[in-house]
Protein backbone atom coordinates (compact mmCIF):
# COMPACT_ATOMS: atom_id res chain seq x y z
CA UNK A 1 0.00 0.00 0.00
CA UNK A 2 1.27 3.39 -0.87
CA UNK A 3 1.54 5.98 1.78
CA UNK A 4 2.27 9.33 2.29
CA UNK A 5 6.06 8.99 2.74
CA UNK A 6 6.90 6.69 -0.31
CA UNK A 7 4.31 9.05 -2.42
CA UNK A 8 6.82 12.17 -2.09
CA UNK A 9 10.01 10.58 -2.45
CA UNK A 10 11.74 10.21 -5.71
CA UNK A 11 14.37 8.62 -8.03
CA UNK A 12 16.66 11.24 -10.28
CA UNK A 13 12.90 12.63 -10.88
CA UNK A 14 11.22 15.89 -9.84
CA UNK A 15 9.06 15.94 -6.53
CA UNK A 16 5.77 16.24 -6.31
CA UNK A 17 6.12 18.79 -4.16
CA UNK A 18 8.20 21.03 -7.16
CA UNK A 19 5.56 20.32 -9.88
CA UNK A 20 2.72 21.29 -7.68
CA UNK A 21 4.72 24.26 -6.66
CA UNK A 22 5.25 25.50 -10.73
CA UNK A 23 1.90 24.73 -11.59
CA UNK A 24 0.14 27.06 -9.16
CA UNK A 25 3.07 29.57 -9.62
CA UNK A 26 3.05 28.88 -13.52
CA UNK A 27 -0.62 29.54 -13.94
CA UNK A 28 -1.10 32.25 -11.78
CA UNK A 29 1.22 34.32 -13.22
CA UNK A 30 -0.72 34.54 -16.66
CA UNK A 31 -4.34 34.70 -14.55
CA UNK A 32 -3.02 37.57 -12.66
CA UNK A 33 -5.63 40.54 -11.82
CA UNK A 34 -5.52 43.44 -10.06
CA UNK A 35 -6.45 41.90 -7.44
CA UNK A 36 -5.95 37.90 -6.72
CA UNK A 37 -6.20 36.08 -9.97
CA UNK A 38 -9.34 35.62 -12.41
CA UNK A 39 -9.56 32.65 -14.72
CA UNK A 40 -13.46 33.32 -16.56
CA UNK A 41 -15.39 30.92 -17.34
CA UNK A 42 -15.18 29.62 -21.31
CA UNK A 43 -12.45 32.32 -21.70
CA UNK A 44 -9.00 32.78 -23.34
CA UNK A 45 -7.47 32.23 -19.89
CA UNK A 46 -9.78 29.51 -19.02
CA UNK A 47 -8.24 27.96 -22.44
CA UNK A 48 -4.63 29.03 -22.00
CA UNK A 49 -4.95 27.49 -18.42
CA UNK A 50 -5.57 23.75 -20.21
CA UNK A 51 -3.16 23.94 -22.72
CA UNK A 52 -0.61 25.19 -20.08
CA UNK A 53 -1.74 21.62 -18.16
CA UNK A 54 -1.85 20.08 -21.46
CA UNK A 55 2.22 20.69 -22.02
CA UNK A 56 3.23 20.00 -18.91
CA UNK A 57 1.53 16.24 -18.30
CA UNK A 58 3.05 15.53 -21.82
CA UNK A 59 6.37 16.54 -21.04
CA UNK A 60 5.46 13.65 -18.16
CA UNK A 61 4.49 11.15 -21.00
CA UNK A 62 0.82 11.16 -19.99
CA UNK A 63 -1.90 11.58 -22.54
CA UNK A 64 -3.96 14.51 -22.99
CA UNK A 65 -7.75 14.36 -24.37
CA UNK A 66 -10.58 17.04 -24.87
CA UNK A 67 -14.16 15.90 -25.08
CA UNK A 68 -16.91 17.99 -26.97
CA UNK A 69 -17.31 20.16 -24.50
CA UNK A 70 -13.54 21.18 -24.14
CA UNK A 71 -13.07 19.90 -21.19
CA UNK A 72 -9.62 18.23 -20.40
CA UNK A 73 -8.96 14.34 -18.97
CA UNK A 74 -5.70 13.52 -19.07
CA UNK A 75 -4.41 9.55 -17.93
CA UNK A 76 -1.70 6.87 -18.44
CA UNK A 77 -1.13 6.02 -22.20
CA UNK A 78 -2.38 2.52 -21.27
CA UNK A 79 -5.69 3.88 -19.96
CA UNK A 80 -6.39 6.40 -22.60
CA UNK A 81 -9.12 4.20 -24.41
CA UNK A 82 -10.23 2.68 -21.38
CA UNK A 83 -13.77 1.94 -21.15
CA UNK A 84 -14.14 1.78 -17.48
CA UNK A 85 -12.39 3.63 -15.16
CA UNK A 86 -12.15 5.84 -11.90
CA UNK A 87 -12.67 9.95 -12.93
CA UNK A 88 -10.59 12.27 -10.66
CA UNK A 89 -10.28 16.22 -10.71
CA UNK A 90 -11.84 19.61 -10.11
CA UNK A 91 -12.50 22.60 -12.31
CA UNK A 92 -9.65 25.60 -13.55
CA UNK A 93 -12.07 28.62 -13.55
CA UNK A 94 -12.16 30.88 -11.00
CA UNK A 95 -14.24 33.72 -9.52
CA UNK A 96 -13.01 37.31 -10.53
CA UNK A 97 -10.36 38.23 -8.57
CA UNK A 98 -10.16 35.07 -6.31
CA UNK A 99 -7.34 32.96 -5.07
CA UNK A 100 -5.46 30.33 -7.23
CA UNK A 101 -6.22 26.76 -5.41
CA UNK A 102 -9.65 26.58 -5.20
CA UNK A 103 -10.91 24.09 -8.08
CA UNK A 104 -7.06 24.11 -9.65
CA UNK A 105 -5.58 22.32 -6.83
CA UNK A 106 -7.99 18.79 -7.59
CA UNK A 107 -6.94 18.85 -10.75
CA UNK A 108 -2.62 19.18 -9.66
CA UNK A 109 -3.55 16.69 -6.97
CA UNK A 110 -5.12 14.43 -9.59
CA UNK A 111 -1.66 14.87 -11.91
CA UNK A 112 0.20 14.01 -8.93
CA UNK A 113 -1.58 10.75 -8.55
CA UNK A 114 -0.81 9.91 -12.44
CA UNK A 115 3.01 11.01 -12.51
CA UNK A 116 3.59 9.05 -9.13
CA UNK A 117 1.86 6.12 -10.78
CA UNK A 118 4.32 6.42 -13.45
CA UNK A 119 7.50 7.27 -11.77
CA UNK A 120 7.10 4.40 -9.16
CA UNK A 121 5.50 1.96 -11.83
CA UNK A 122 2.80 1.09 -9.49
CA UNK A 123 -0.64 0.14 -10.87
CA UNK A 124 -4.03 1.69 -9.85
CA UNK A 125 -6.70 -0.76 -9.39
CA UNK A 126 -8.88 0.52 -11.98
CA UNK A 127 -7.88 2.78 -14.90
CA UNK A 128 -7.53 6.45 -13.99
CA UNK A 129 -8.21 9.17 -15.88
CA UNK A 130 -8.14 12.93 -14.43
CA UNK A 131 -10.47 15.25 -15.70
CA UNK A 132 -9.96 19.54 -15.64
CA UNK A 133 -13.61 20.79 -16.32
CA UNK A 134 -14.20 24.22 -17.33
CA UNK A 135 -16.53 26.41 -15.47
CA UNK A 136 -17.56 25.83 -12.66
CA UNK A 137 -17.79 29.16 -10.61
CA UNK A 138 -21.76 30.73 -10.59
CA UNK A 139 -19.91 33.79 -10.29
CA UNK A 140 -19.96 35.02 -14.52
CA UNK A 141 -23.26 33.48 -15.38
CA UNK A 142 -25.26 32.94 -12.29
CA UNK A 143 -25.45 28.92 -12.70
CA UNK A 144 -23.09 26.72 -11.80
CA UNK A 145 -21.52 23.48 -12.31
CA UNK A 146 -21.44 23.98 -15.83
CA UNK A 147 -18.50 22.22 -17.38
CA UNK A 148 -19.95 18.80 -15.04
CA UNK A 149 -23.29 19.87 -16.21
CA UNK A 150 -22.69 19.64 -19.65
CA UNK A 151 -20.55 16.93 -19.04
CA UNK A 152 -23.48 14.80 -18.09
CA UNK A 153 -26.01 16.17 -20.44
CA UNK A 154 -27.95 17.81 -17.81
CA UNK A 155 -27.41 21.82 -18.74
CA UNK A 156 -31.03 23.75 -18.88
CA UNK A 157 -31.85 25.72 -21.78
CA UNK A 158 -31.97 28.70 -18.92
CA UNK A 159 -28.72 28.00 -17.91
CA UNK A 160 -27.03 27.96 -21.60
CA UNK A 161 -29.38 31.55 -21.94
CA UNK A 162 -27.68 32.98 -18.64
CA UNK A 163 -26.31 36.20 -19.45
CA UNK A 164 -22.57 37.11 -18.78
CA UNK A 165 -22.24 39.65 -15.75
CA UNK A 166 -19.95 41.79 -17.79
CA UNK A 167 -20.36 42.10 -21.60
CA UNK A 168 -24.35 40.71 -21.59
CA UNK A 169 -23.53 37.86 -23.76
CA UNK A 170 -25.54 34.35 -23.36
CA UNK A 171 -23.54 30.89 -21.90
CA UNK A 172 -24.31 29.63 -25.20
CA UNK A 173 -22.36 32.85 -27.01
CA UNK A 174 -19.53 32.54 -24.87
CA UNK A 175 -19.03 28.71 -25.64
CA UNK A 176 -19.39 29.09 -28.82
CA UNK A 177 -17.02 31.81 -29.06
CA UNK A 178 -14.18 29.13 -27.73
CA UNK A 179 -15.30 26.60 -30.91
CA UNK A 180 -17.56 24.18 -28.90
CA UNK A 181 -19.89 22.31 -30.97
CA UNK A 182 -23.04 23.18 -29.32
CA UNK A 183 -25.38 20.83 -30.96
CA UNK A 184 -25.15 18.21 -28.36
CA UNK A 185 -24.81 20.19 -25.45
CA UNK A 186 -28.25 22.36 -26.96
CA UNK A 187 -29.71 18.51 -27.35
CA UNK A 188 -28.83 17.60 -23.28
CA UNK A 189 -26.89 14.75 -24.62
CA UNK A 190 -24.13 14.00 -22.31
CA UNK A 191 -20.05 13.73 -24.16
CA UNK A 192 -19.06 10.92 -21.94
CA UNK A 193 -20.16 8.01 -21.70
CA UNK A 194 -21.63 7.65 -17.79
CA UNK A 195 -21.84 4.19 -18.03
CA UNK A 196 -17.94 4.26 -18.11
CA UNK A 197 -17.32 5.91 -14.99
CA UNK A 198 -16.72 3.82 -11.99
CA UNK A 199 -16.74 6.32 -9.66
CA UNK A 200 -16.18 10.09 -9.53
CA UNK A 201 -13.04 11.81 -6.64
CA UNK A 202 -12.52 15.15 -6.59
CA UNK A 203 -10.19 17.03 -3.94
CA UNK A 204 -10.92 20.06 -3.26
CA UNK A 205 -9.51 22.97 -0.51
CA UNK A 206 -12.21 23.80 2.04
CA UNK A 207 -13.89 27.15 2.00
CA UNK A 208 -14.23 27.36 5.84
CA UNK A 209 -12.21 27.43 8.93
CA UNK A 210 -12.98 23.73 10.49
CA UNK A 211 -9.32 22.56 9.48
CA UNK A 212 -7.46 25.01 10.26
CA UNK A 213 -8.96 25.32 13.38
CA UNK A 214 -8.93 21.91 14.34
CA UNK A 215 -5.44 21.71 12.87
CA UNK A 216 -6.25 19.09 10.80
CA UNK A 217 -5.04 18.57 7.12
CA UNK A 218 -7.66 17.09 5.30
CA UNK A 219 -10.98 15.78 5.35
CA UNK A 220 -13.60 13.51 3.84
CA UNK A 221 -16.68 15.50 2.52
CA UNK A 222 -19.99 13.66 3.75
CA UNK A 223 -22.60 15.33 1.49
CA UNK A 224 -22.66 18.77 -0.34
CA UNK A 225 -25.28 21.27 0.23
CA UNK A 226 -27.94 22.29 -1.81
CA UNK A 227 -28.94 25.23 -3.09
CA UNK A 228 -31.35 28.05 -4.93
CA UNK A 229 -29.55 31.29 -6.21
CA UNK A 230 -31.40 34.61 -7.51
CA UNK A 231 -28.53 36.19 -9.73
CA UNK A 232 -30.65 39.90 -9.56
CA UNK A 233 -33.80 40.61 -7.91
CA UNK A 234 -35.44 43.71 -8.44
CA UNK A 235 -37.45 45.91 -5.82
CA UNK A 236 -39.08 49.19 -7.34
CA UNK A 237 -40.87 52.13 -5.65
CA UNK A 238 -40.99 55.35 -6.42
CA UNK A 239 -38.18 58.04 -6.25
CA UNK A 240 -39.14 61.44 -3.90
CA UNK A 241 -37.03 64.31 -1.44
CA UNK A 242 -35.38 62.75 0.95
CA UNK A 243 -36.39 65.18 3.25
CA UNK A 244 -39.98 65.92 1.97
CA UNK A 245 -41.47 62.97 2.04
CA UNK A 246 -43.36 61.70 4.84
CA UNK A 247 -42.86 57.78 6.51
CA UNK A 248 -46.34 56.77 4.83
CA UNK A 249 -46.27 58.23 1.62
CA UNK A 250 -42.97 56.67 0.95
CA UNK A 251 -42.66 53.81 -1.53
CA UNK A 252 -38.90 53.06 -0.57
CA UNK A 253 -37.49 50.11 -1.91
CA UNK A 254 -34.23 49.93 0.28
CA UNK A 255 -36.39 49.87 3.31
CA UNK A 256 -38.72 46.93 1.80
CA UNK A 257 -35.25 45.01 1.27
CA UNK A 258 -33.99 45.62 4.92
CA UNK A 259 -37.20 44.59 6.12
CA UNK A 260 -36.84 40.96 4.32
CA UNK A 261 -33.58 40.52 4.63
CA UNK A 262 -34.13 41.03 8.49
CA UNK A 263 -37.34 38.61 8.31
CA UNK A 264 -34.99 36.29 6.34
CA UNK A 265 -32.48 36.48 8.93
CA UNK A 266 -35.02 35.61 11.76
CA UNK A 267 -35.92 32.65 9.87
CA UNK A 268 -32.64 31.44 9.33
CA UNK A 269 -32.30 31.91 12.98
CA UNK A 270 -35.85 29.46 13.76
CA UNK A 271 -34.45 26.88 11.67
CA UNK A 272 -31.06 26.73 13.16
CA UNK A 273 -32.41 26.73 17.00
CA UNK A 274 -34.43 23.56 15.73
CA UNK A 275 -31.07 22.38 14.65
CA UNK A 276 -31.67 21.89 11.14
CA UNK A 277 -29.04 22.86 8.46
CA UNK A 278 -29.37 26.55 6.81
CA UNK A 279 -26.96 29.04 5.19
CA UNK A 280 -28.18 32.86 3.65
CA UNK A 281 -26.47 34.89 1.95
CA UNK A 282 -27.15 38.52 -0.55
CA UNK A 283 -24.00 39.11 -1.80
CA UNK A 284 -24.88 41.77 -4.19
CA UNK A 285 -27.27 44.66 -2.91
CA UNK A 286 -27.01 48.31 -5.04
CA UNK A 287 -29.13 51.33 -6.42
CA UNK A 288 -28.49 53.02 -9.74
CA UNK A 289 -25.18 54.21 -9.34
CA UNK A 290 -26.41 57.41 -11.72
CA UNK A 291 -29.15 58.37 -10.28
CA UNK A 292 -28.74 57.73 -6.38
CA UNK A 293 -27.70 60.38 -3.75
CA UNK A 294 -28.06 61.71 -0.34
CA UNK A 295 -31.17 63.20 -0.75
CA UNK A 296 -33.15 61.25 -2.56
CA UNK A 297 -35.14 57.92 -1.83
CA UNK A 298 -34.10 55.66 -4.39
CA UNK A 299 -36.61 54.22 -7.00
CA UNK A 300 -34.82 51.08 -7.39
CA UNK A 301 -32.40 48.20 -5.65
CA UNK A 302 -30.98 45.53 -7.44
CA UNK A 303 -29.50 42.43 -4.82
CA UNK A 304 -28.80 38.57 -5.21
CA UNK A 305 -29.75 36.10 -2.94
CA UNK A 306 -28.35 32.51 -2.22
CA UNK A 307 -29.97 30.34 0.07
CA UNK A 308 -28.60 26.67 1.11
CA UNK A 309 -29.17 23.79 3.25
CA UNK A 310 -28.43 20.15 3.38
CA UNK A 311 -32.43 19.34 3.74
CA UNK A 312 -34.36 19.62 0.74
CA UNK A 313 -37.47 19.92 2.64
CA UNK A 314 -36.01 23.33 4.21
CA UNK A 315 -34.43 24.20 0.79
CA UNK A 316 -38.34 24.29 -0.27
CA UNK A 317 -39.65 26.06 2.79
CA UNK A 318 -37.72 28.76 2.55
CA UNK A 319 -38.22 29.63 -1.03
CA UNK A 320 -42.04 29.67 -0.15
CA UNK A 321 -40.90 31.67 3.04
CA UNK A 322 -39.03 34.28 0.61
CA UNK A 323 -42.23 34.51 -2.35
CA UNK A 324 -44.43 34.98 1.14
CA UNK A 325 -42.47 37.71 2.86
CA UNK A 326 -42.29 39.75 -0.92
CA UNK A 327 -46.03 40.02 -1.21
CA UNK A 328 -46.74 40.87 2.13
CA UNK A 329 -43.87 43.59 1.62
CA UNK A 330 -45.40 44.64 -1.42
CA UNK A 331 -48.39 45.72 -0.10
CA UNK A 332 -47.11 47.25 3.68
CA UNK A 333 -43.88 49.02 1.75
CA UNK A 334 -46.18 49.52 -1.51
CA UNK A 335 -43.15 48.44 -3.97
CA UNK A 336 -42.61 45.55 -6.46
CA UNK A 337 -40.30 42.70 -6.55
CA UNK A 338 -39.46 40.93 -9.76
CA UNK A 339 -38.13 37.49 -8.96
CA UNK A 340 -35.79 36.99 -12.19
CA UNK A 341 -34.12 33.70 -13.44
CA UNK A 342 -33.87 31.09 -10.19
CA UNK A 343 -31.07 28.81 -10.47
CA UNK A 344 -31.32 25.31 -7.99
CA UNK A 345 -29.23 22.33 -7.01
CA UNK A 346 -30.63 19.46 -4.71
CA UNK A 347 -28.44 18.31 -1.89
CA UNK A 348 -26.31 15.25 -2.37
CA UNK A 349 -24.93 12.74 -0.17
CA UNK A 350 -21.31 11.35 -1.03
CA UNK A 351 -21.47 7.32 -1.81
CA UNK A 352 -20.85 5.40 1.67
CA UNK A 353 -18.65 2.90 -0.21
CA UNK A 354 -16.28 5.83 -1.05
CA UNK A 355 -16.35 7.35 2.42
CA UNK A 356 -15.48 4.37 3.90
CA UNK A 357 -12.46 3.47 1.46
CA UNK A 358 -11.25 7.32 1.54
CA UNK A 359 -11.43 7.15 5.67
CA UNK A 360 -9.33 3.29 5.37
CA UNK A 361 -6.45 5.59 3.48
CA UNK A 362 -6.42 8.13 5.57
CA UNK A 363 -5.64 5.95 8.44
CA UNK A 364 -3.25 4.44 6.54
CA UNK A 365 -1.78 7.40 6.19
CA UNK A 366 -1.72 7.74 10.27
CA UNK A 367 -4.33 10.29 9.69
CA UNK A 368 -7.44 10.49 12.02
CA UNK A 369 -10.65 10.50 9.67
CA UNK A 370 -13.00 12.77 9.82
CA UNK A 371 -16.11 13.85 7.98
CA UNK A 372 -18.67 16.79 7.08
CA UNK A 373 -20.67 18.21 5.05
CA UNK A 374 -19.53 20.92 2.49
CA UNK A 375 -21.27 24.29 2.55
CA UNK A 376 -19.88 24.99 -0.95
CA UNK A 377 -21.54 23.53 -4.01
CA UNK A 378 -18.89 21.28 -6.51
CA UNK A 379 -18.83 19.67 -9.37
CA UNK A 380 -19.43 16.28 -7.22
CA UNK A 381 -22.91 17.23 -6.34
CA UNK A 382 -23.88 16.91 -10.33
CA UNK A 383 -21.84 13.47 -10.42
CA UNK A 384 -23.34 12.29 -7.47
CA UNK A 385 -27.21 13.67 -8.68
CA UNK A 386 -26.60 11.48 -12.24
CA UNK A 387 -26.12 8.67 -9.46
CA UNK A 388 -22.33 8.30 -10.23
CA UNK A 389 -20.37 6.78 -7.27
CA UNK A 390 -18.75 10.15 -5.90
CA UNK A 391 -16.31 10.76 -2.95
CA UNK A 392 -14.64 14.24 -1.91
CA UNK A 393 -11.98 14.91 0.22
CA UNK A 394 -10.89 18.18 1.85
CA UNK A 395 -7.50 20.15 2.52
CA UNK A 396 -6.86 22.58 5.26
CA UNK A 397 -6.96 26.18 3.62
CA UNK A 398 -6.27 29.30 5.72
CA UNK A 399 -8.24 32.41 5.32
CA UNK A 400 -11.14 30.42 2.95
CA UNK A 401 -11.54 30.25 -0.64
CA UNK A 402 -13.06 33.31 -3.37
CA UNK A 403 -10.63 35.76 -2.18
CA UNK A 404 -7.00 36.62 -3.04
CA UNK A 405 -5.70 35.36 0.41
CA UNK A 406 -6.32 32.05 0.28
CA UNK A 407 -3.29 29.96 1.96
CA UNK A 408 -3.49 26.42 0.95
CA UNK A 409 -0.08 24.31 1.99
CA UNK A 410 1.75 22.83 -0.38
CA UNK A 411 2.49 19.70 2.17
CA UNK A 412 -1.43 19.93 2.57
CA UNK A 413 -2.14 18.80 -0.83
CA UNK A 414 0.32 16.43 -0.70
CA UNK A 415 -1.62 14.59 2.28
CA UNK A 416 -5.07 15.04 0.23
CA UNK A 417 -3.15 13.62 -2.94
CA UNK A 418 -1.58 10.40 -1.20
CA UNK A 419 -4.76 9.70 0.56
CA UNK A 420 -6.44 10.03 -3.16
CA UNK A 421 -3.81 7.94 -4.55
CA UNK A 422 -3.86 5.28 -1.00
CA UNK A 423 -7.35 4.62 -2.34
CA UNK A 424 -7.05 4.27 -5.63
CA UNK A 425 -3.92 1.60 -5.43
CA UNK A 426 -5.20 -0.10 -2.84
Amino acid sequence: MTTMKNLIETNNSPSLSSIATKIFKDVAAFSQDTDGISRPAFSKIETQTLEYLQSLCQEFGLTVKYDAGKNATISLPQHADATNFSLIGSHVDSVPMGGNFDGLAGVVAGILCLIQAKQKNIPFTHPVKVIALRGEESAWFGPCYIGSKCLLGVISDEELASKHKDDGQTLDTHMSNIGIDMTPIRNHQPLINTSSIIEFIELHIEQGPLLEEQNLPAAIVSAIRGNFRYKNIRCQGEAGHSGAVPKEYRKDPVMALADLLSNLDKKWQQILDNDDDLVLTSGVLTTNPEKHALSRIPDEVNFSLDIRSQNPKILSEMHQFLKTQIKKLEITRKVKFTLNQVNSNPPVKMNKKIVTGLSKAMKANQLKPITFASGGGHDSAVFAGKNIPTGMIFIRNQNGSHNPQEAMKINDLLVGTSIIFTYLTA
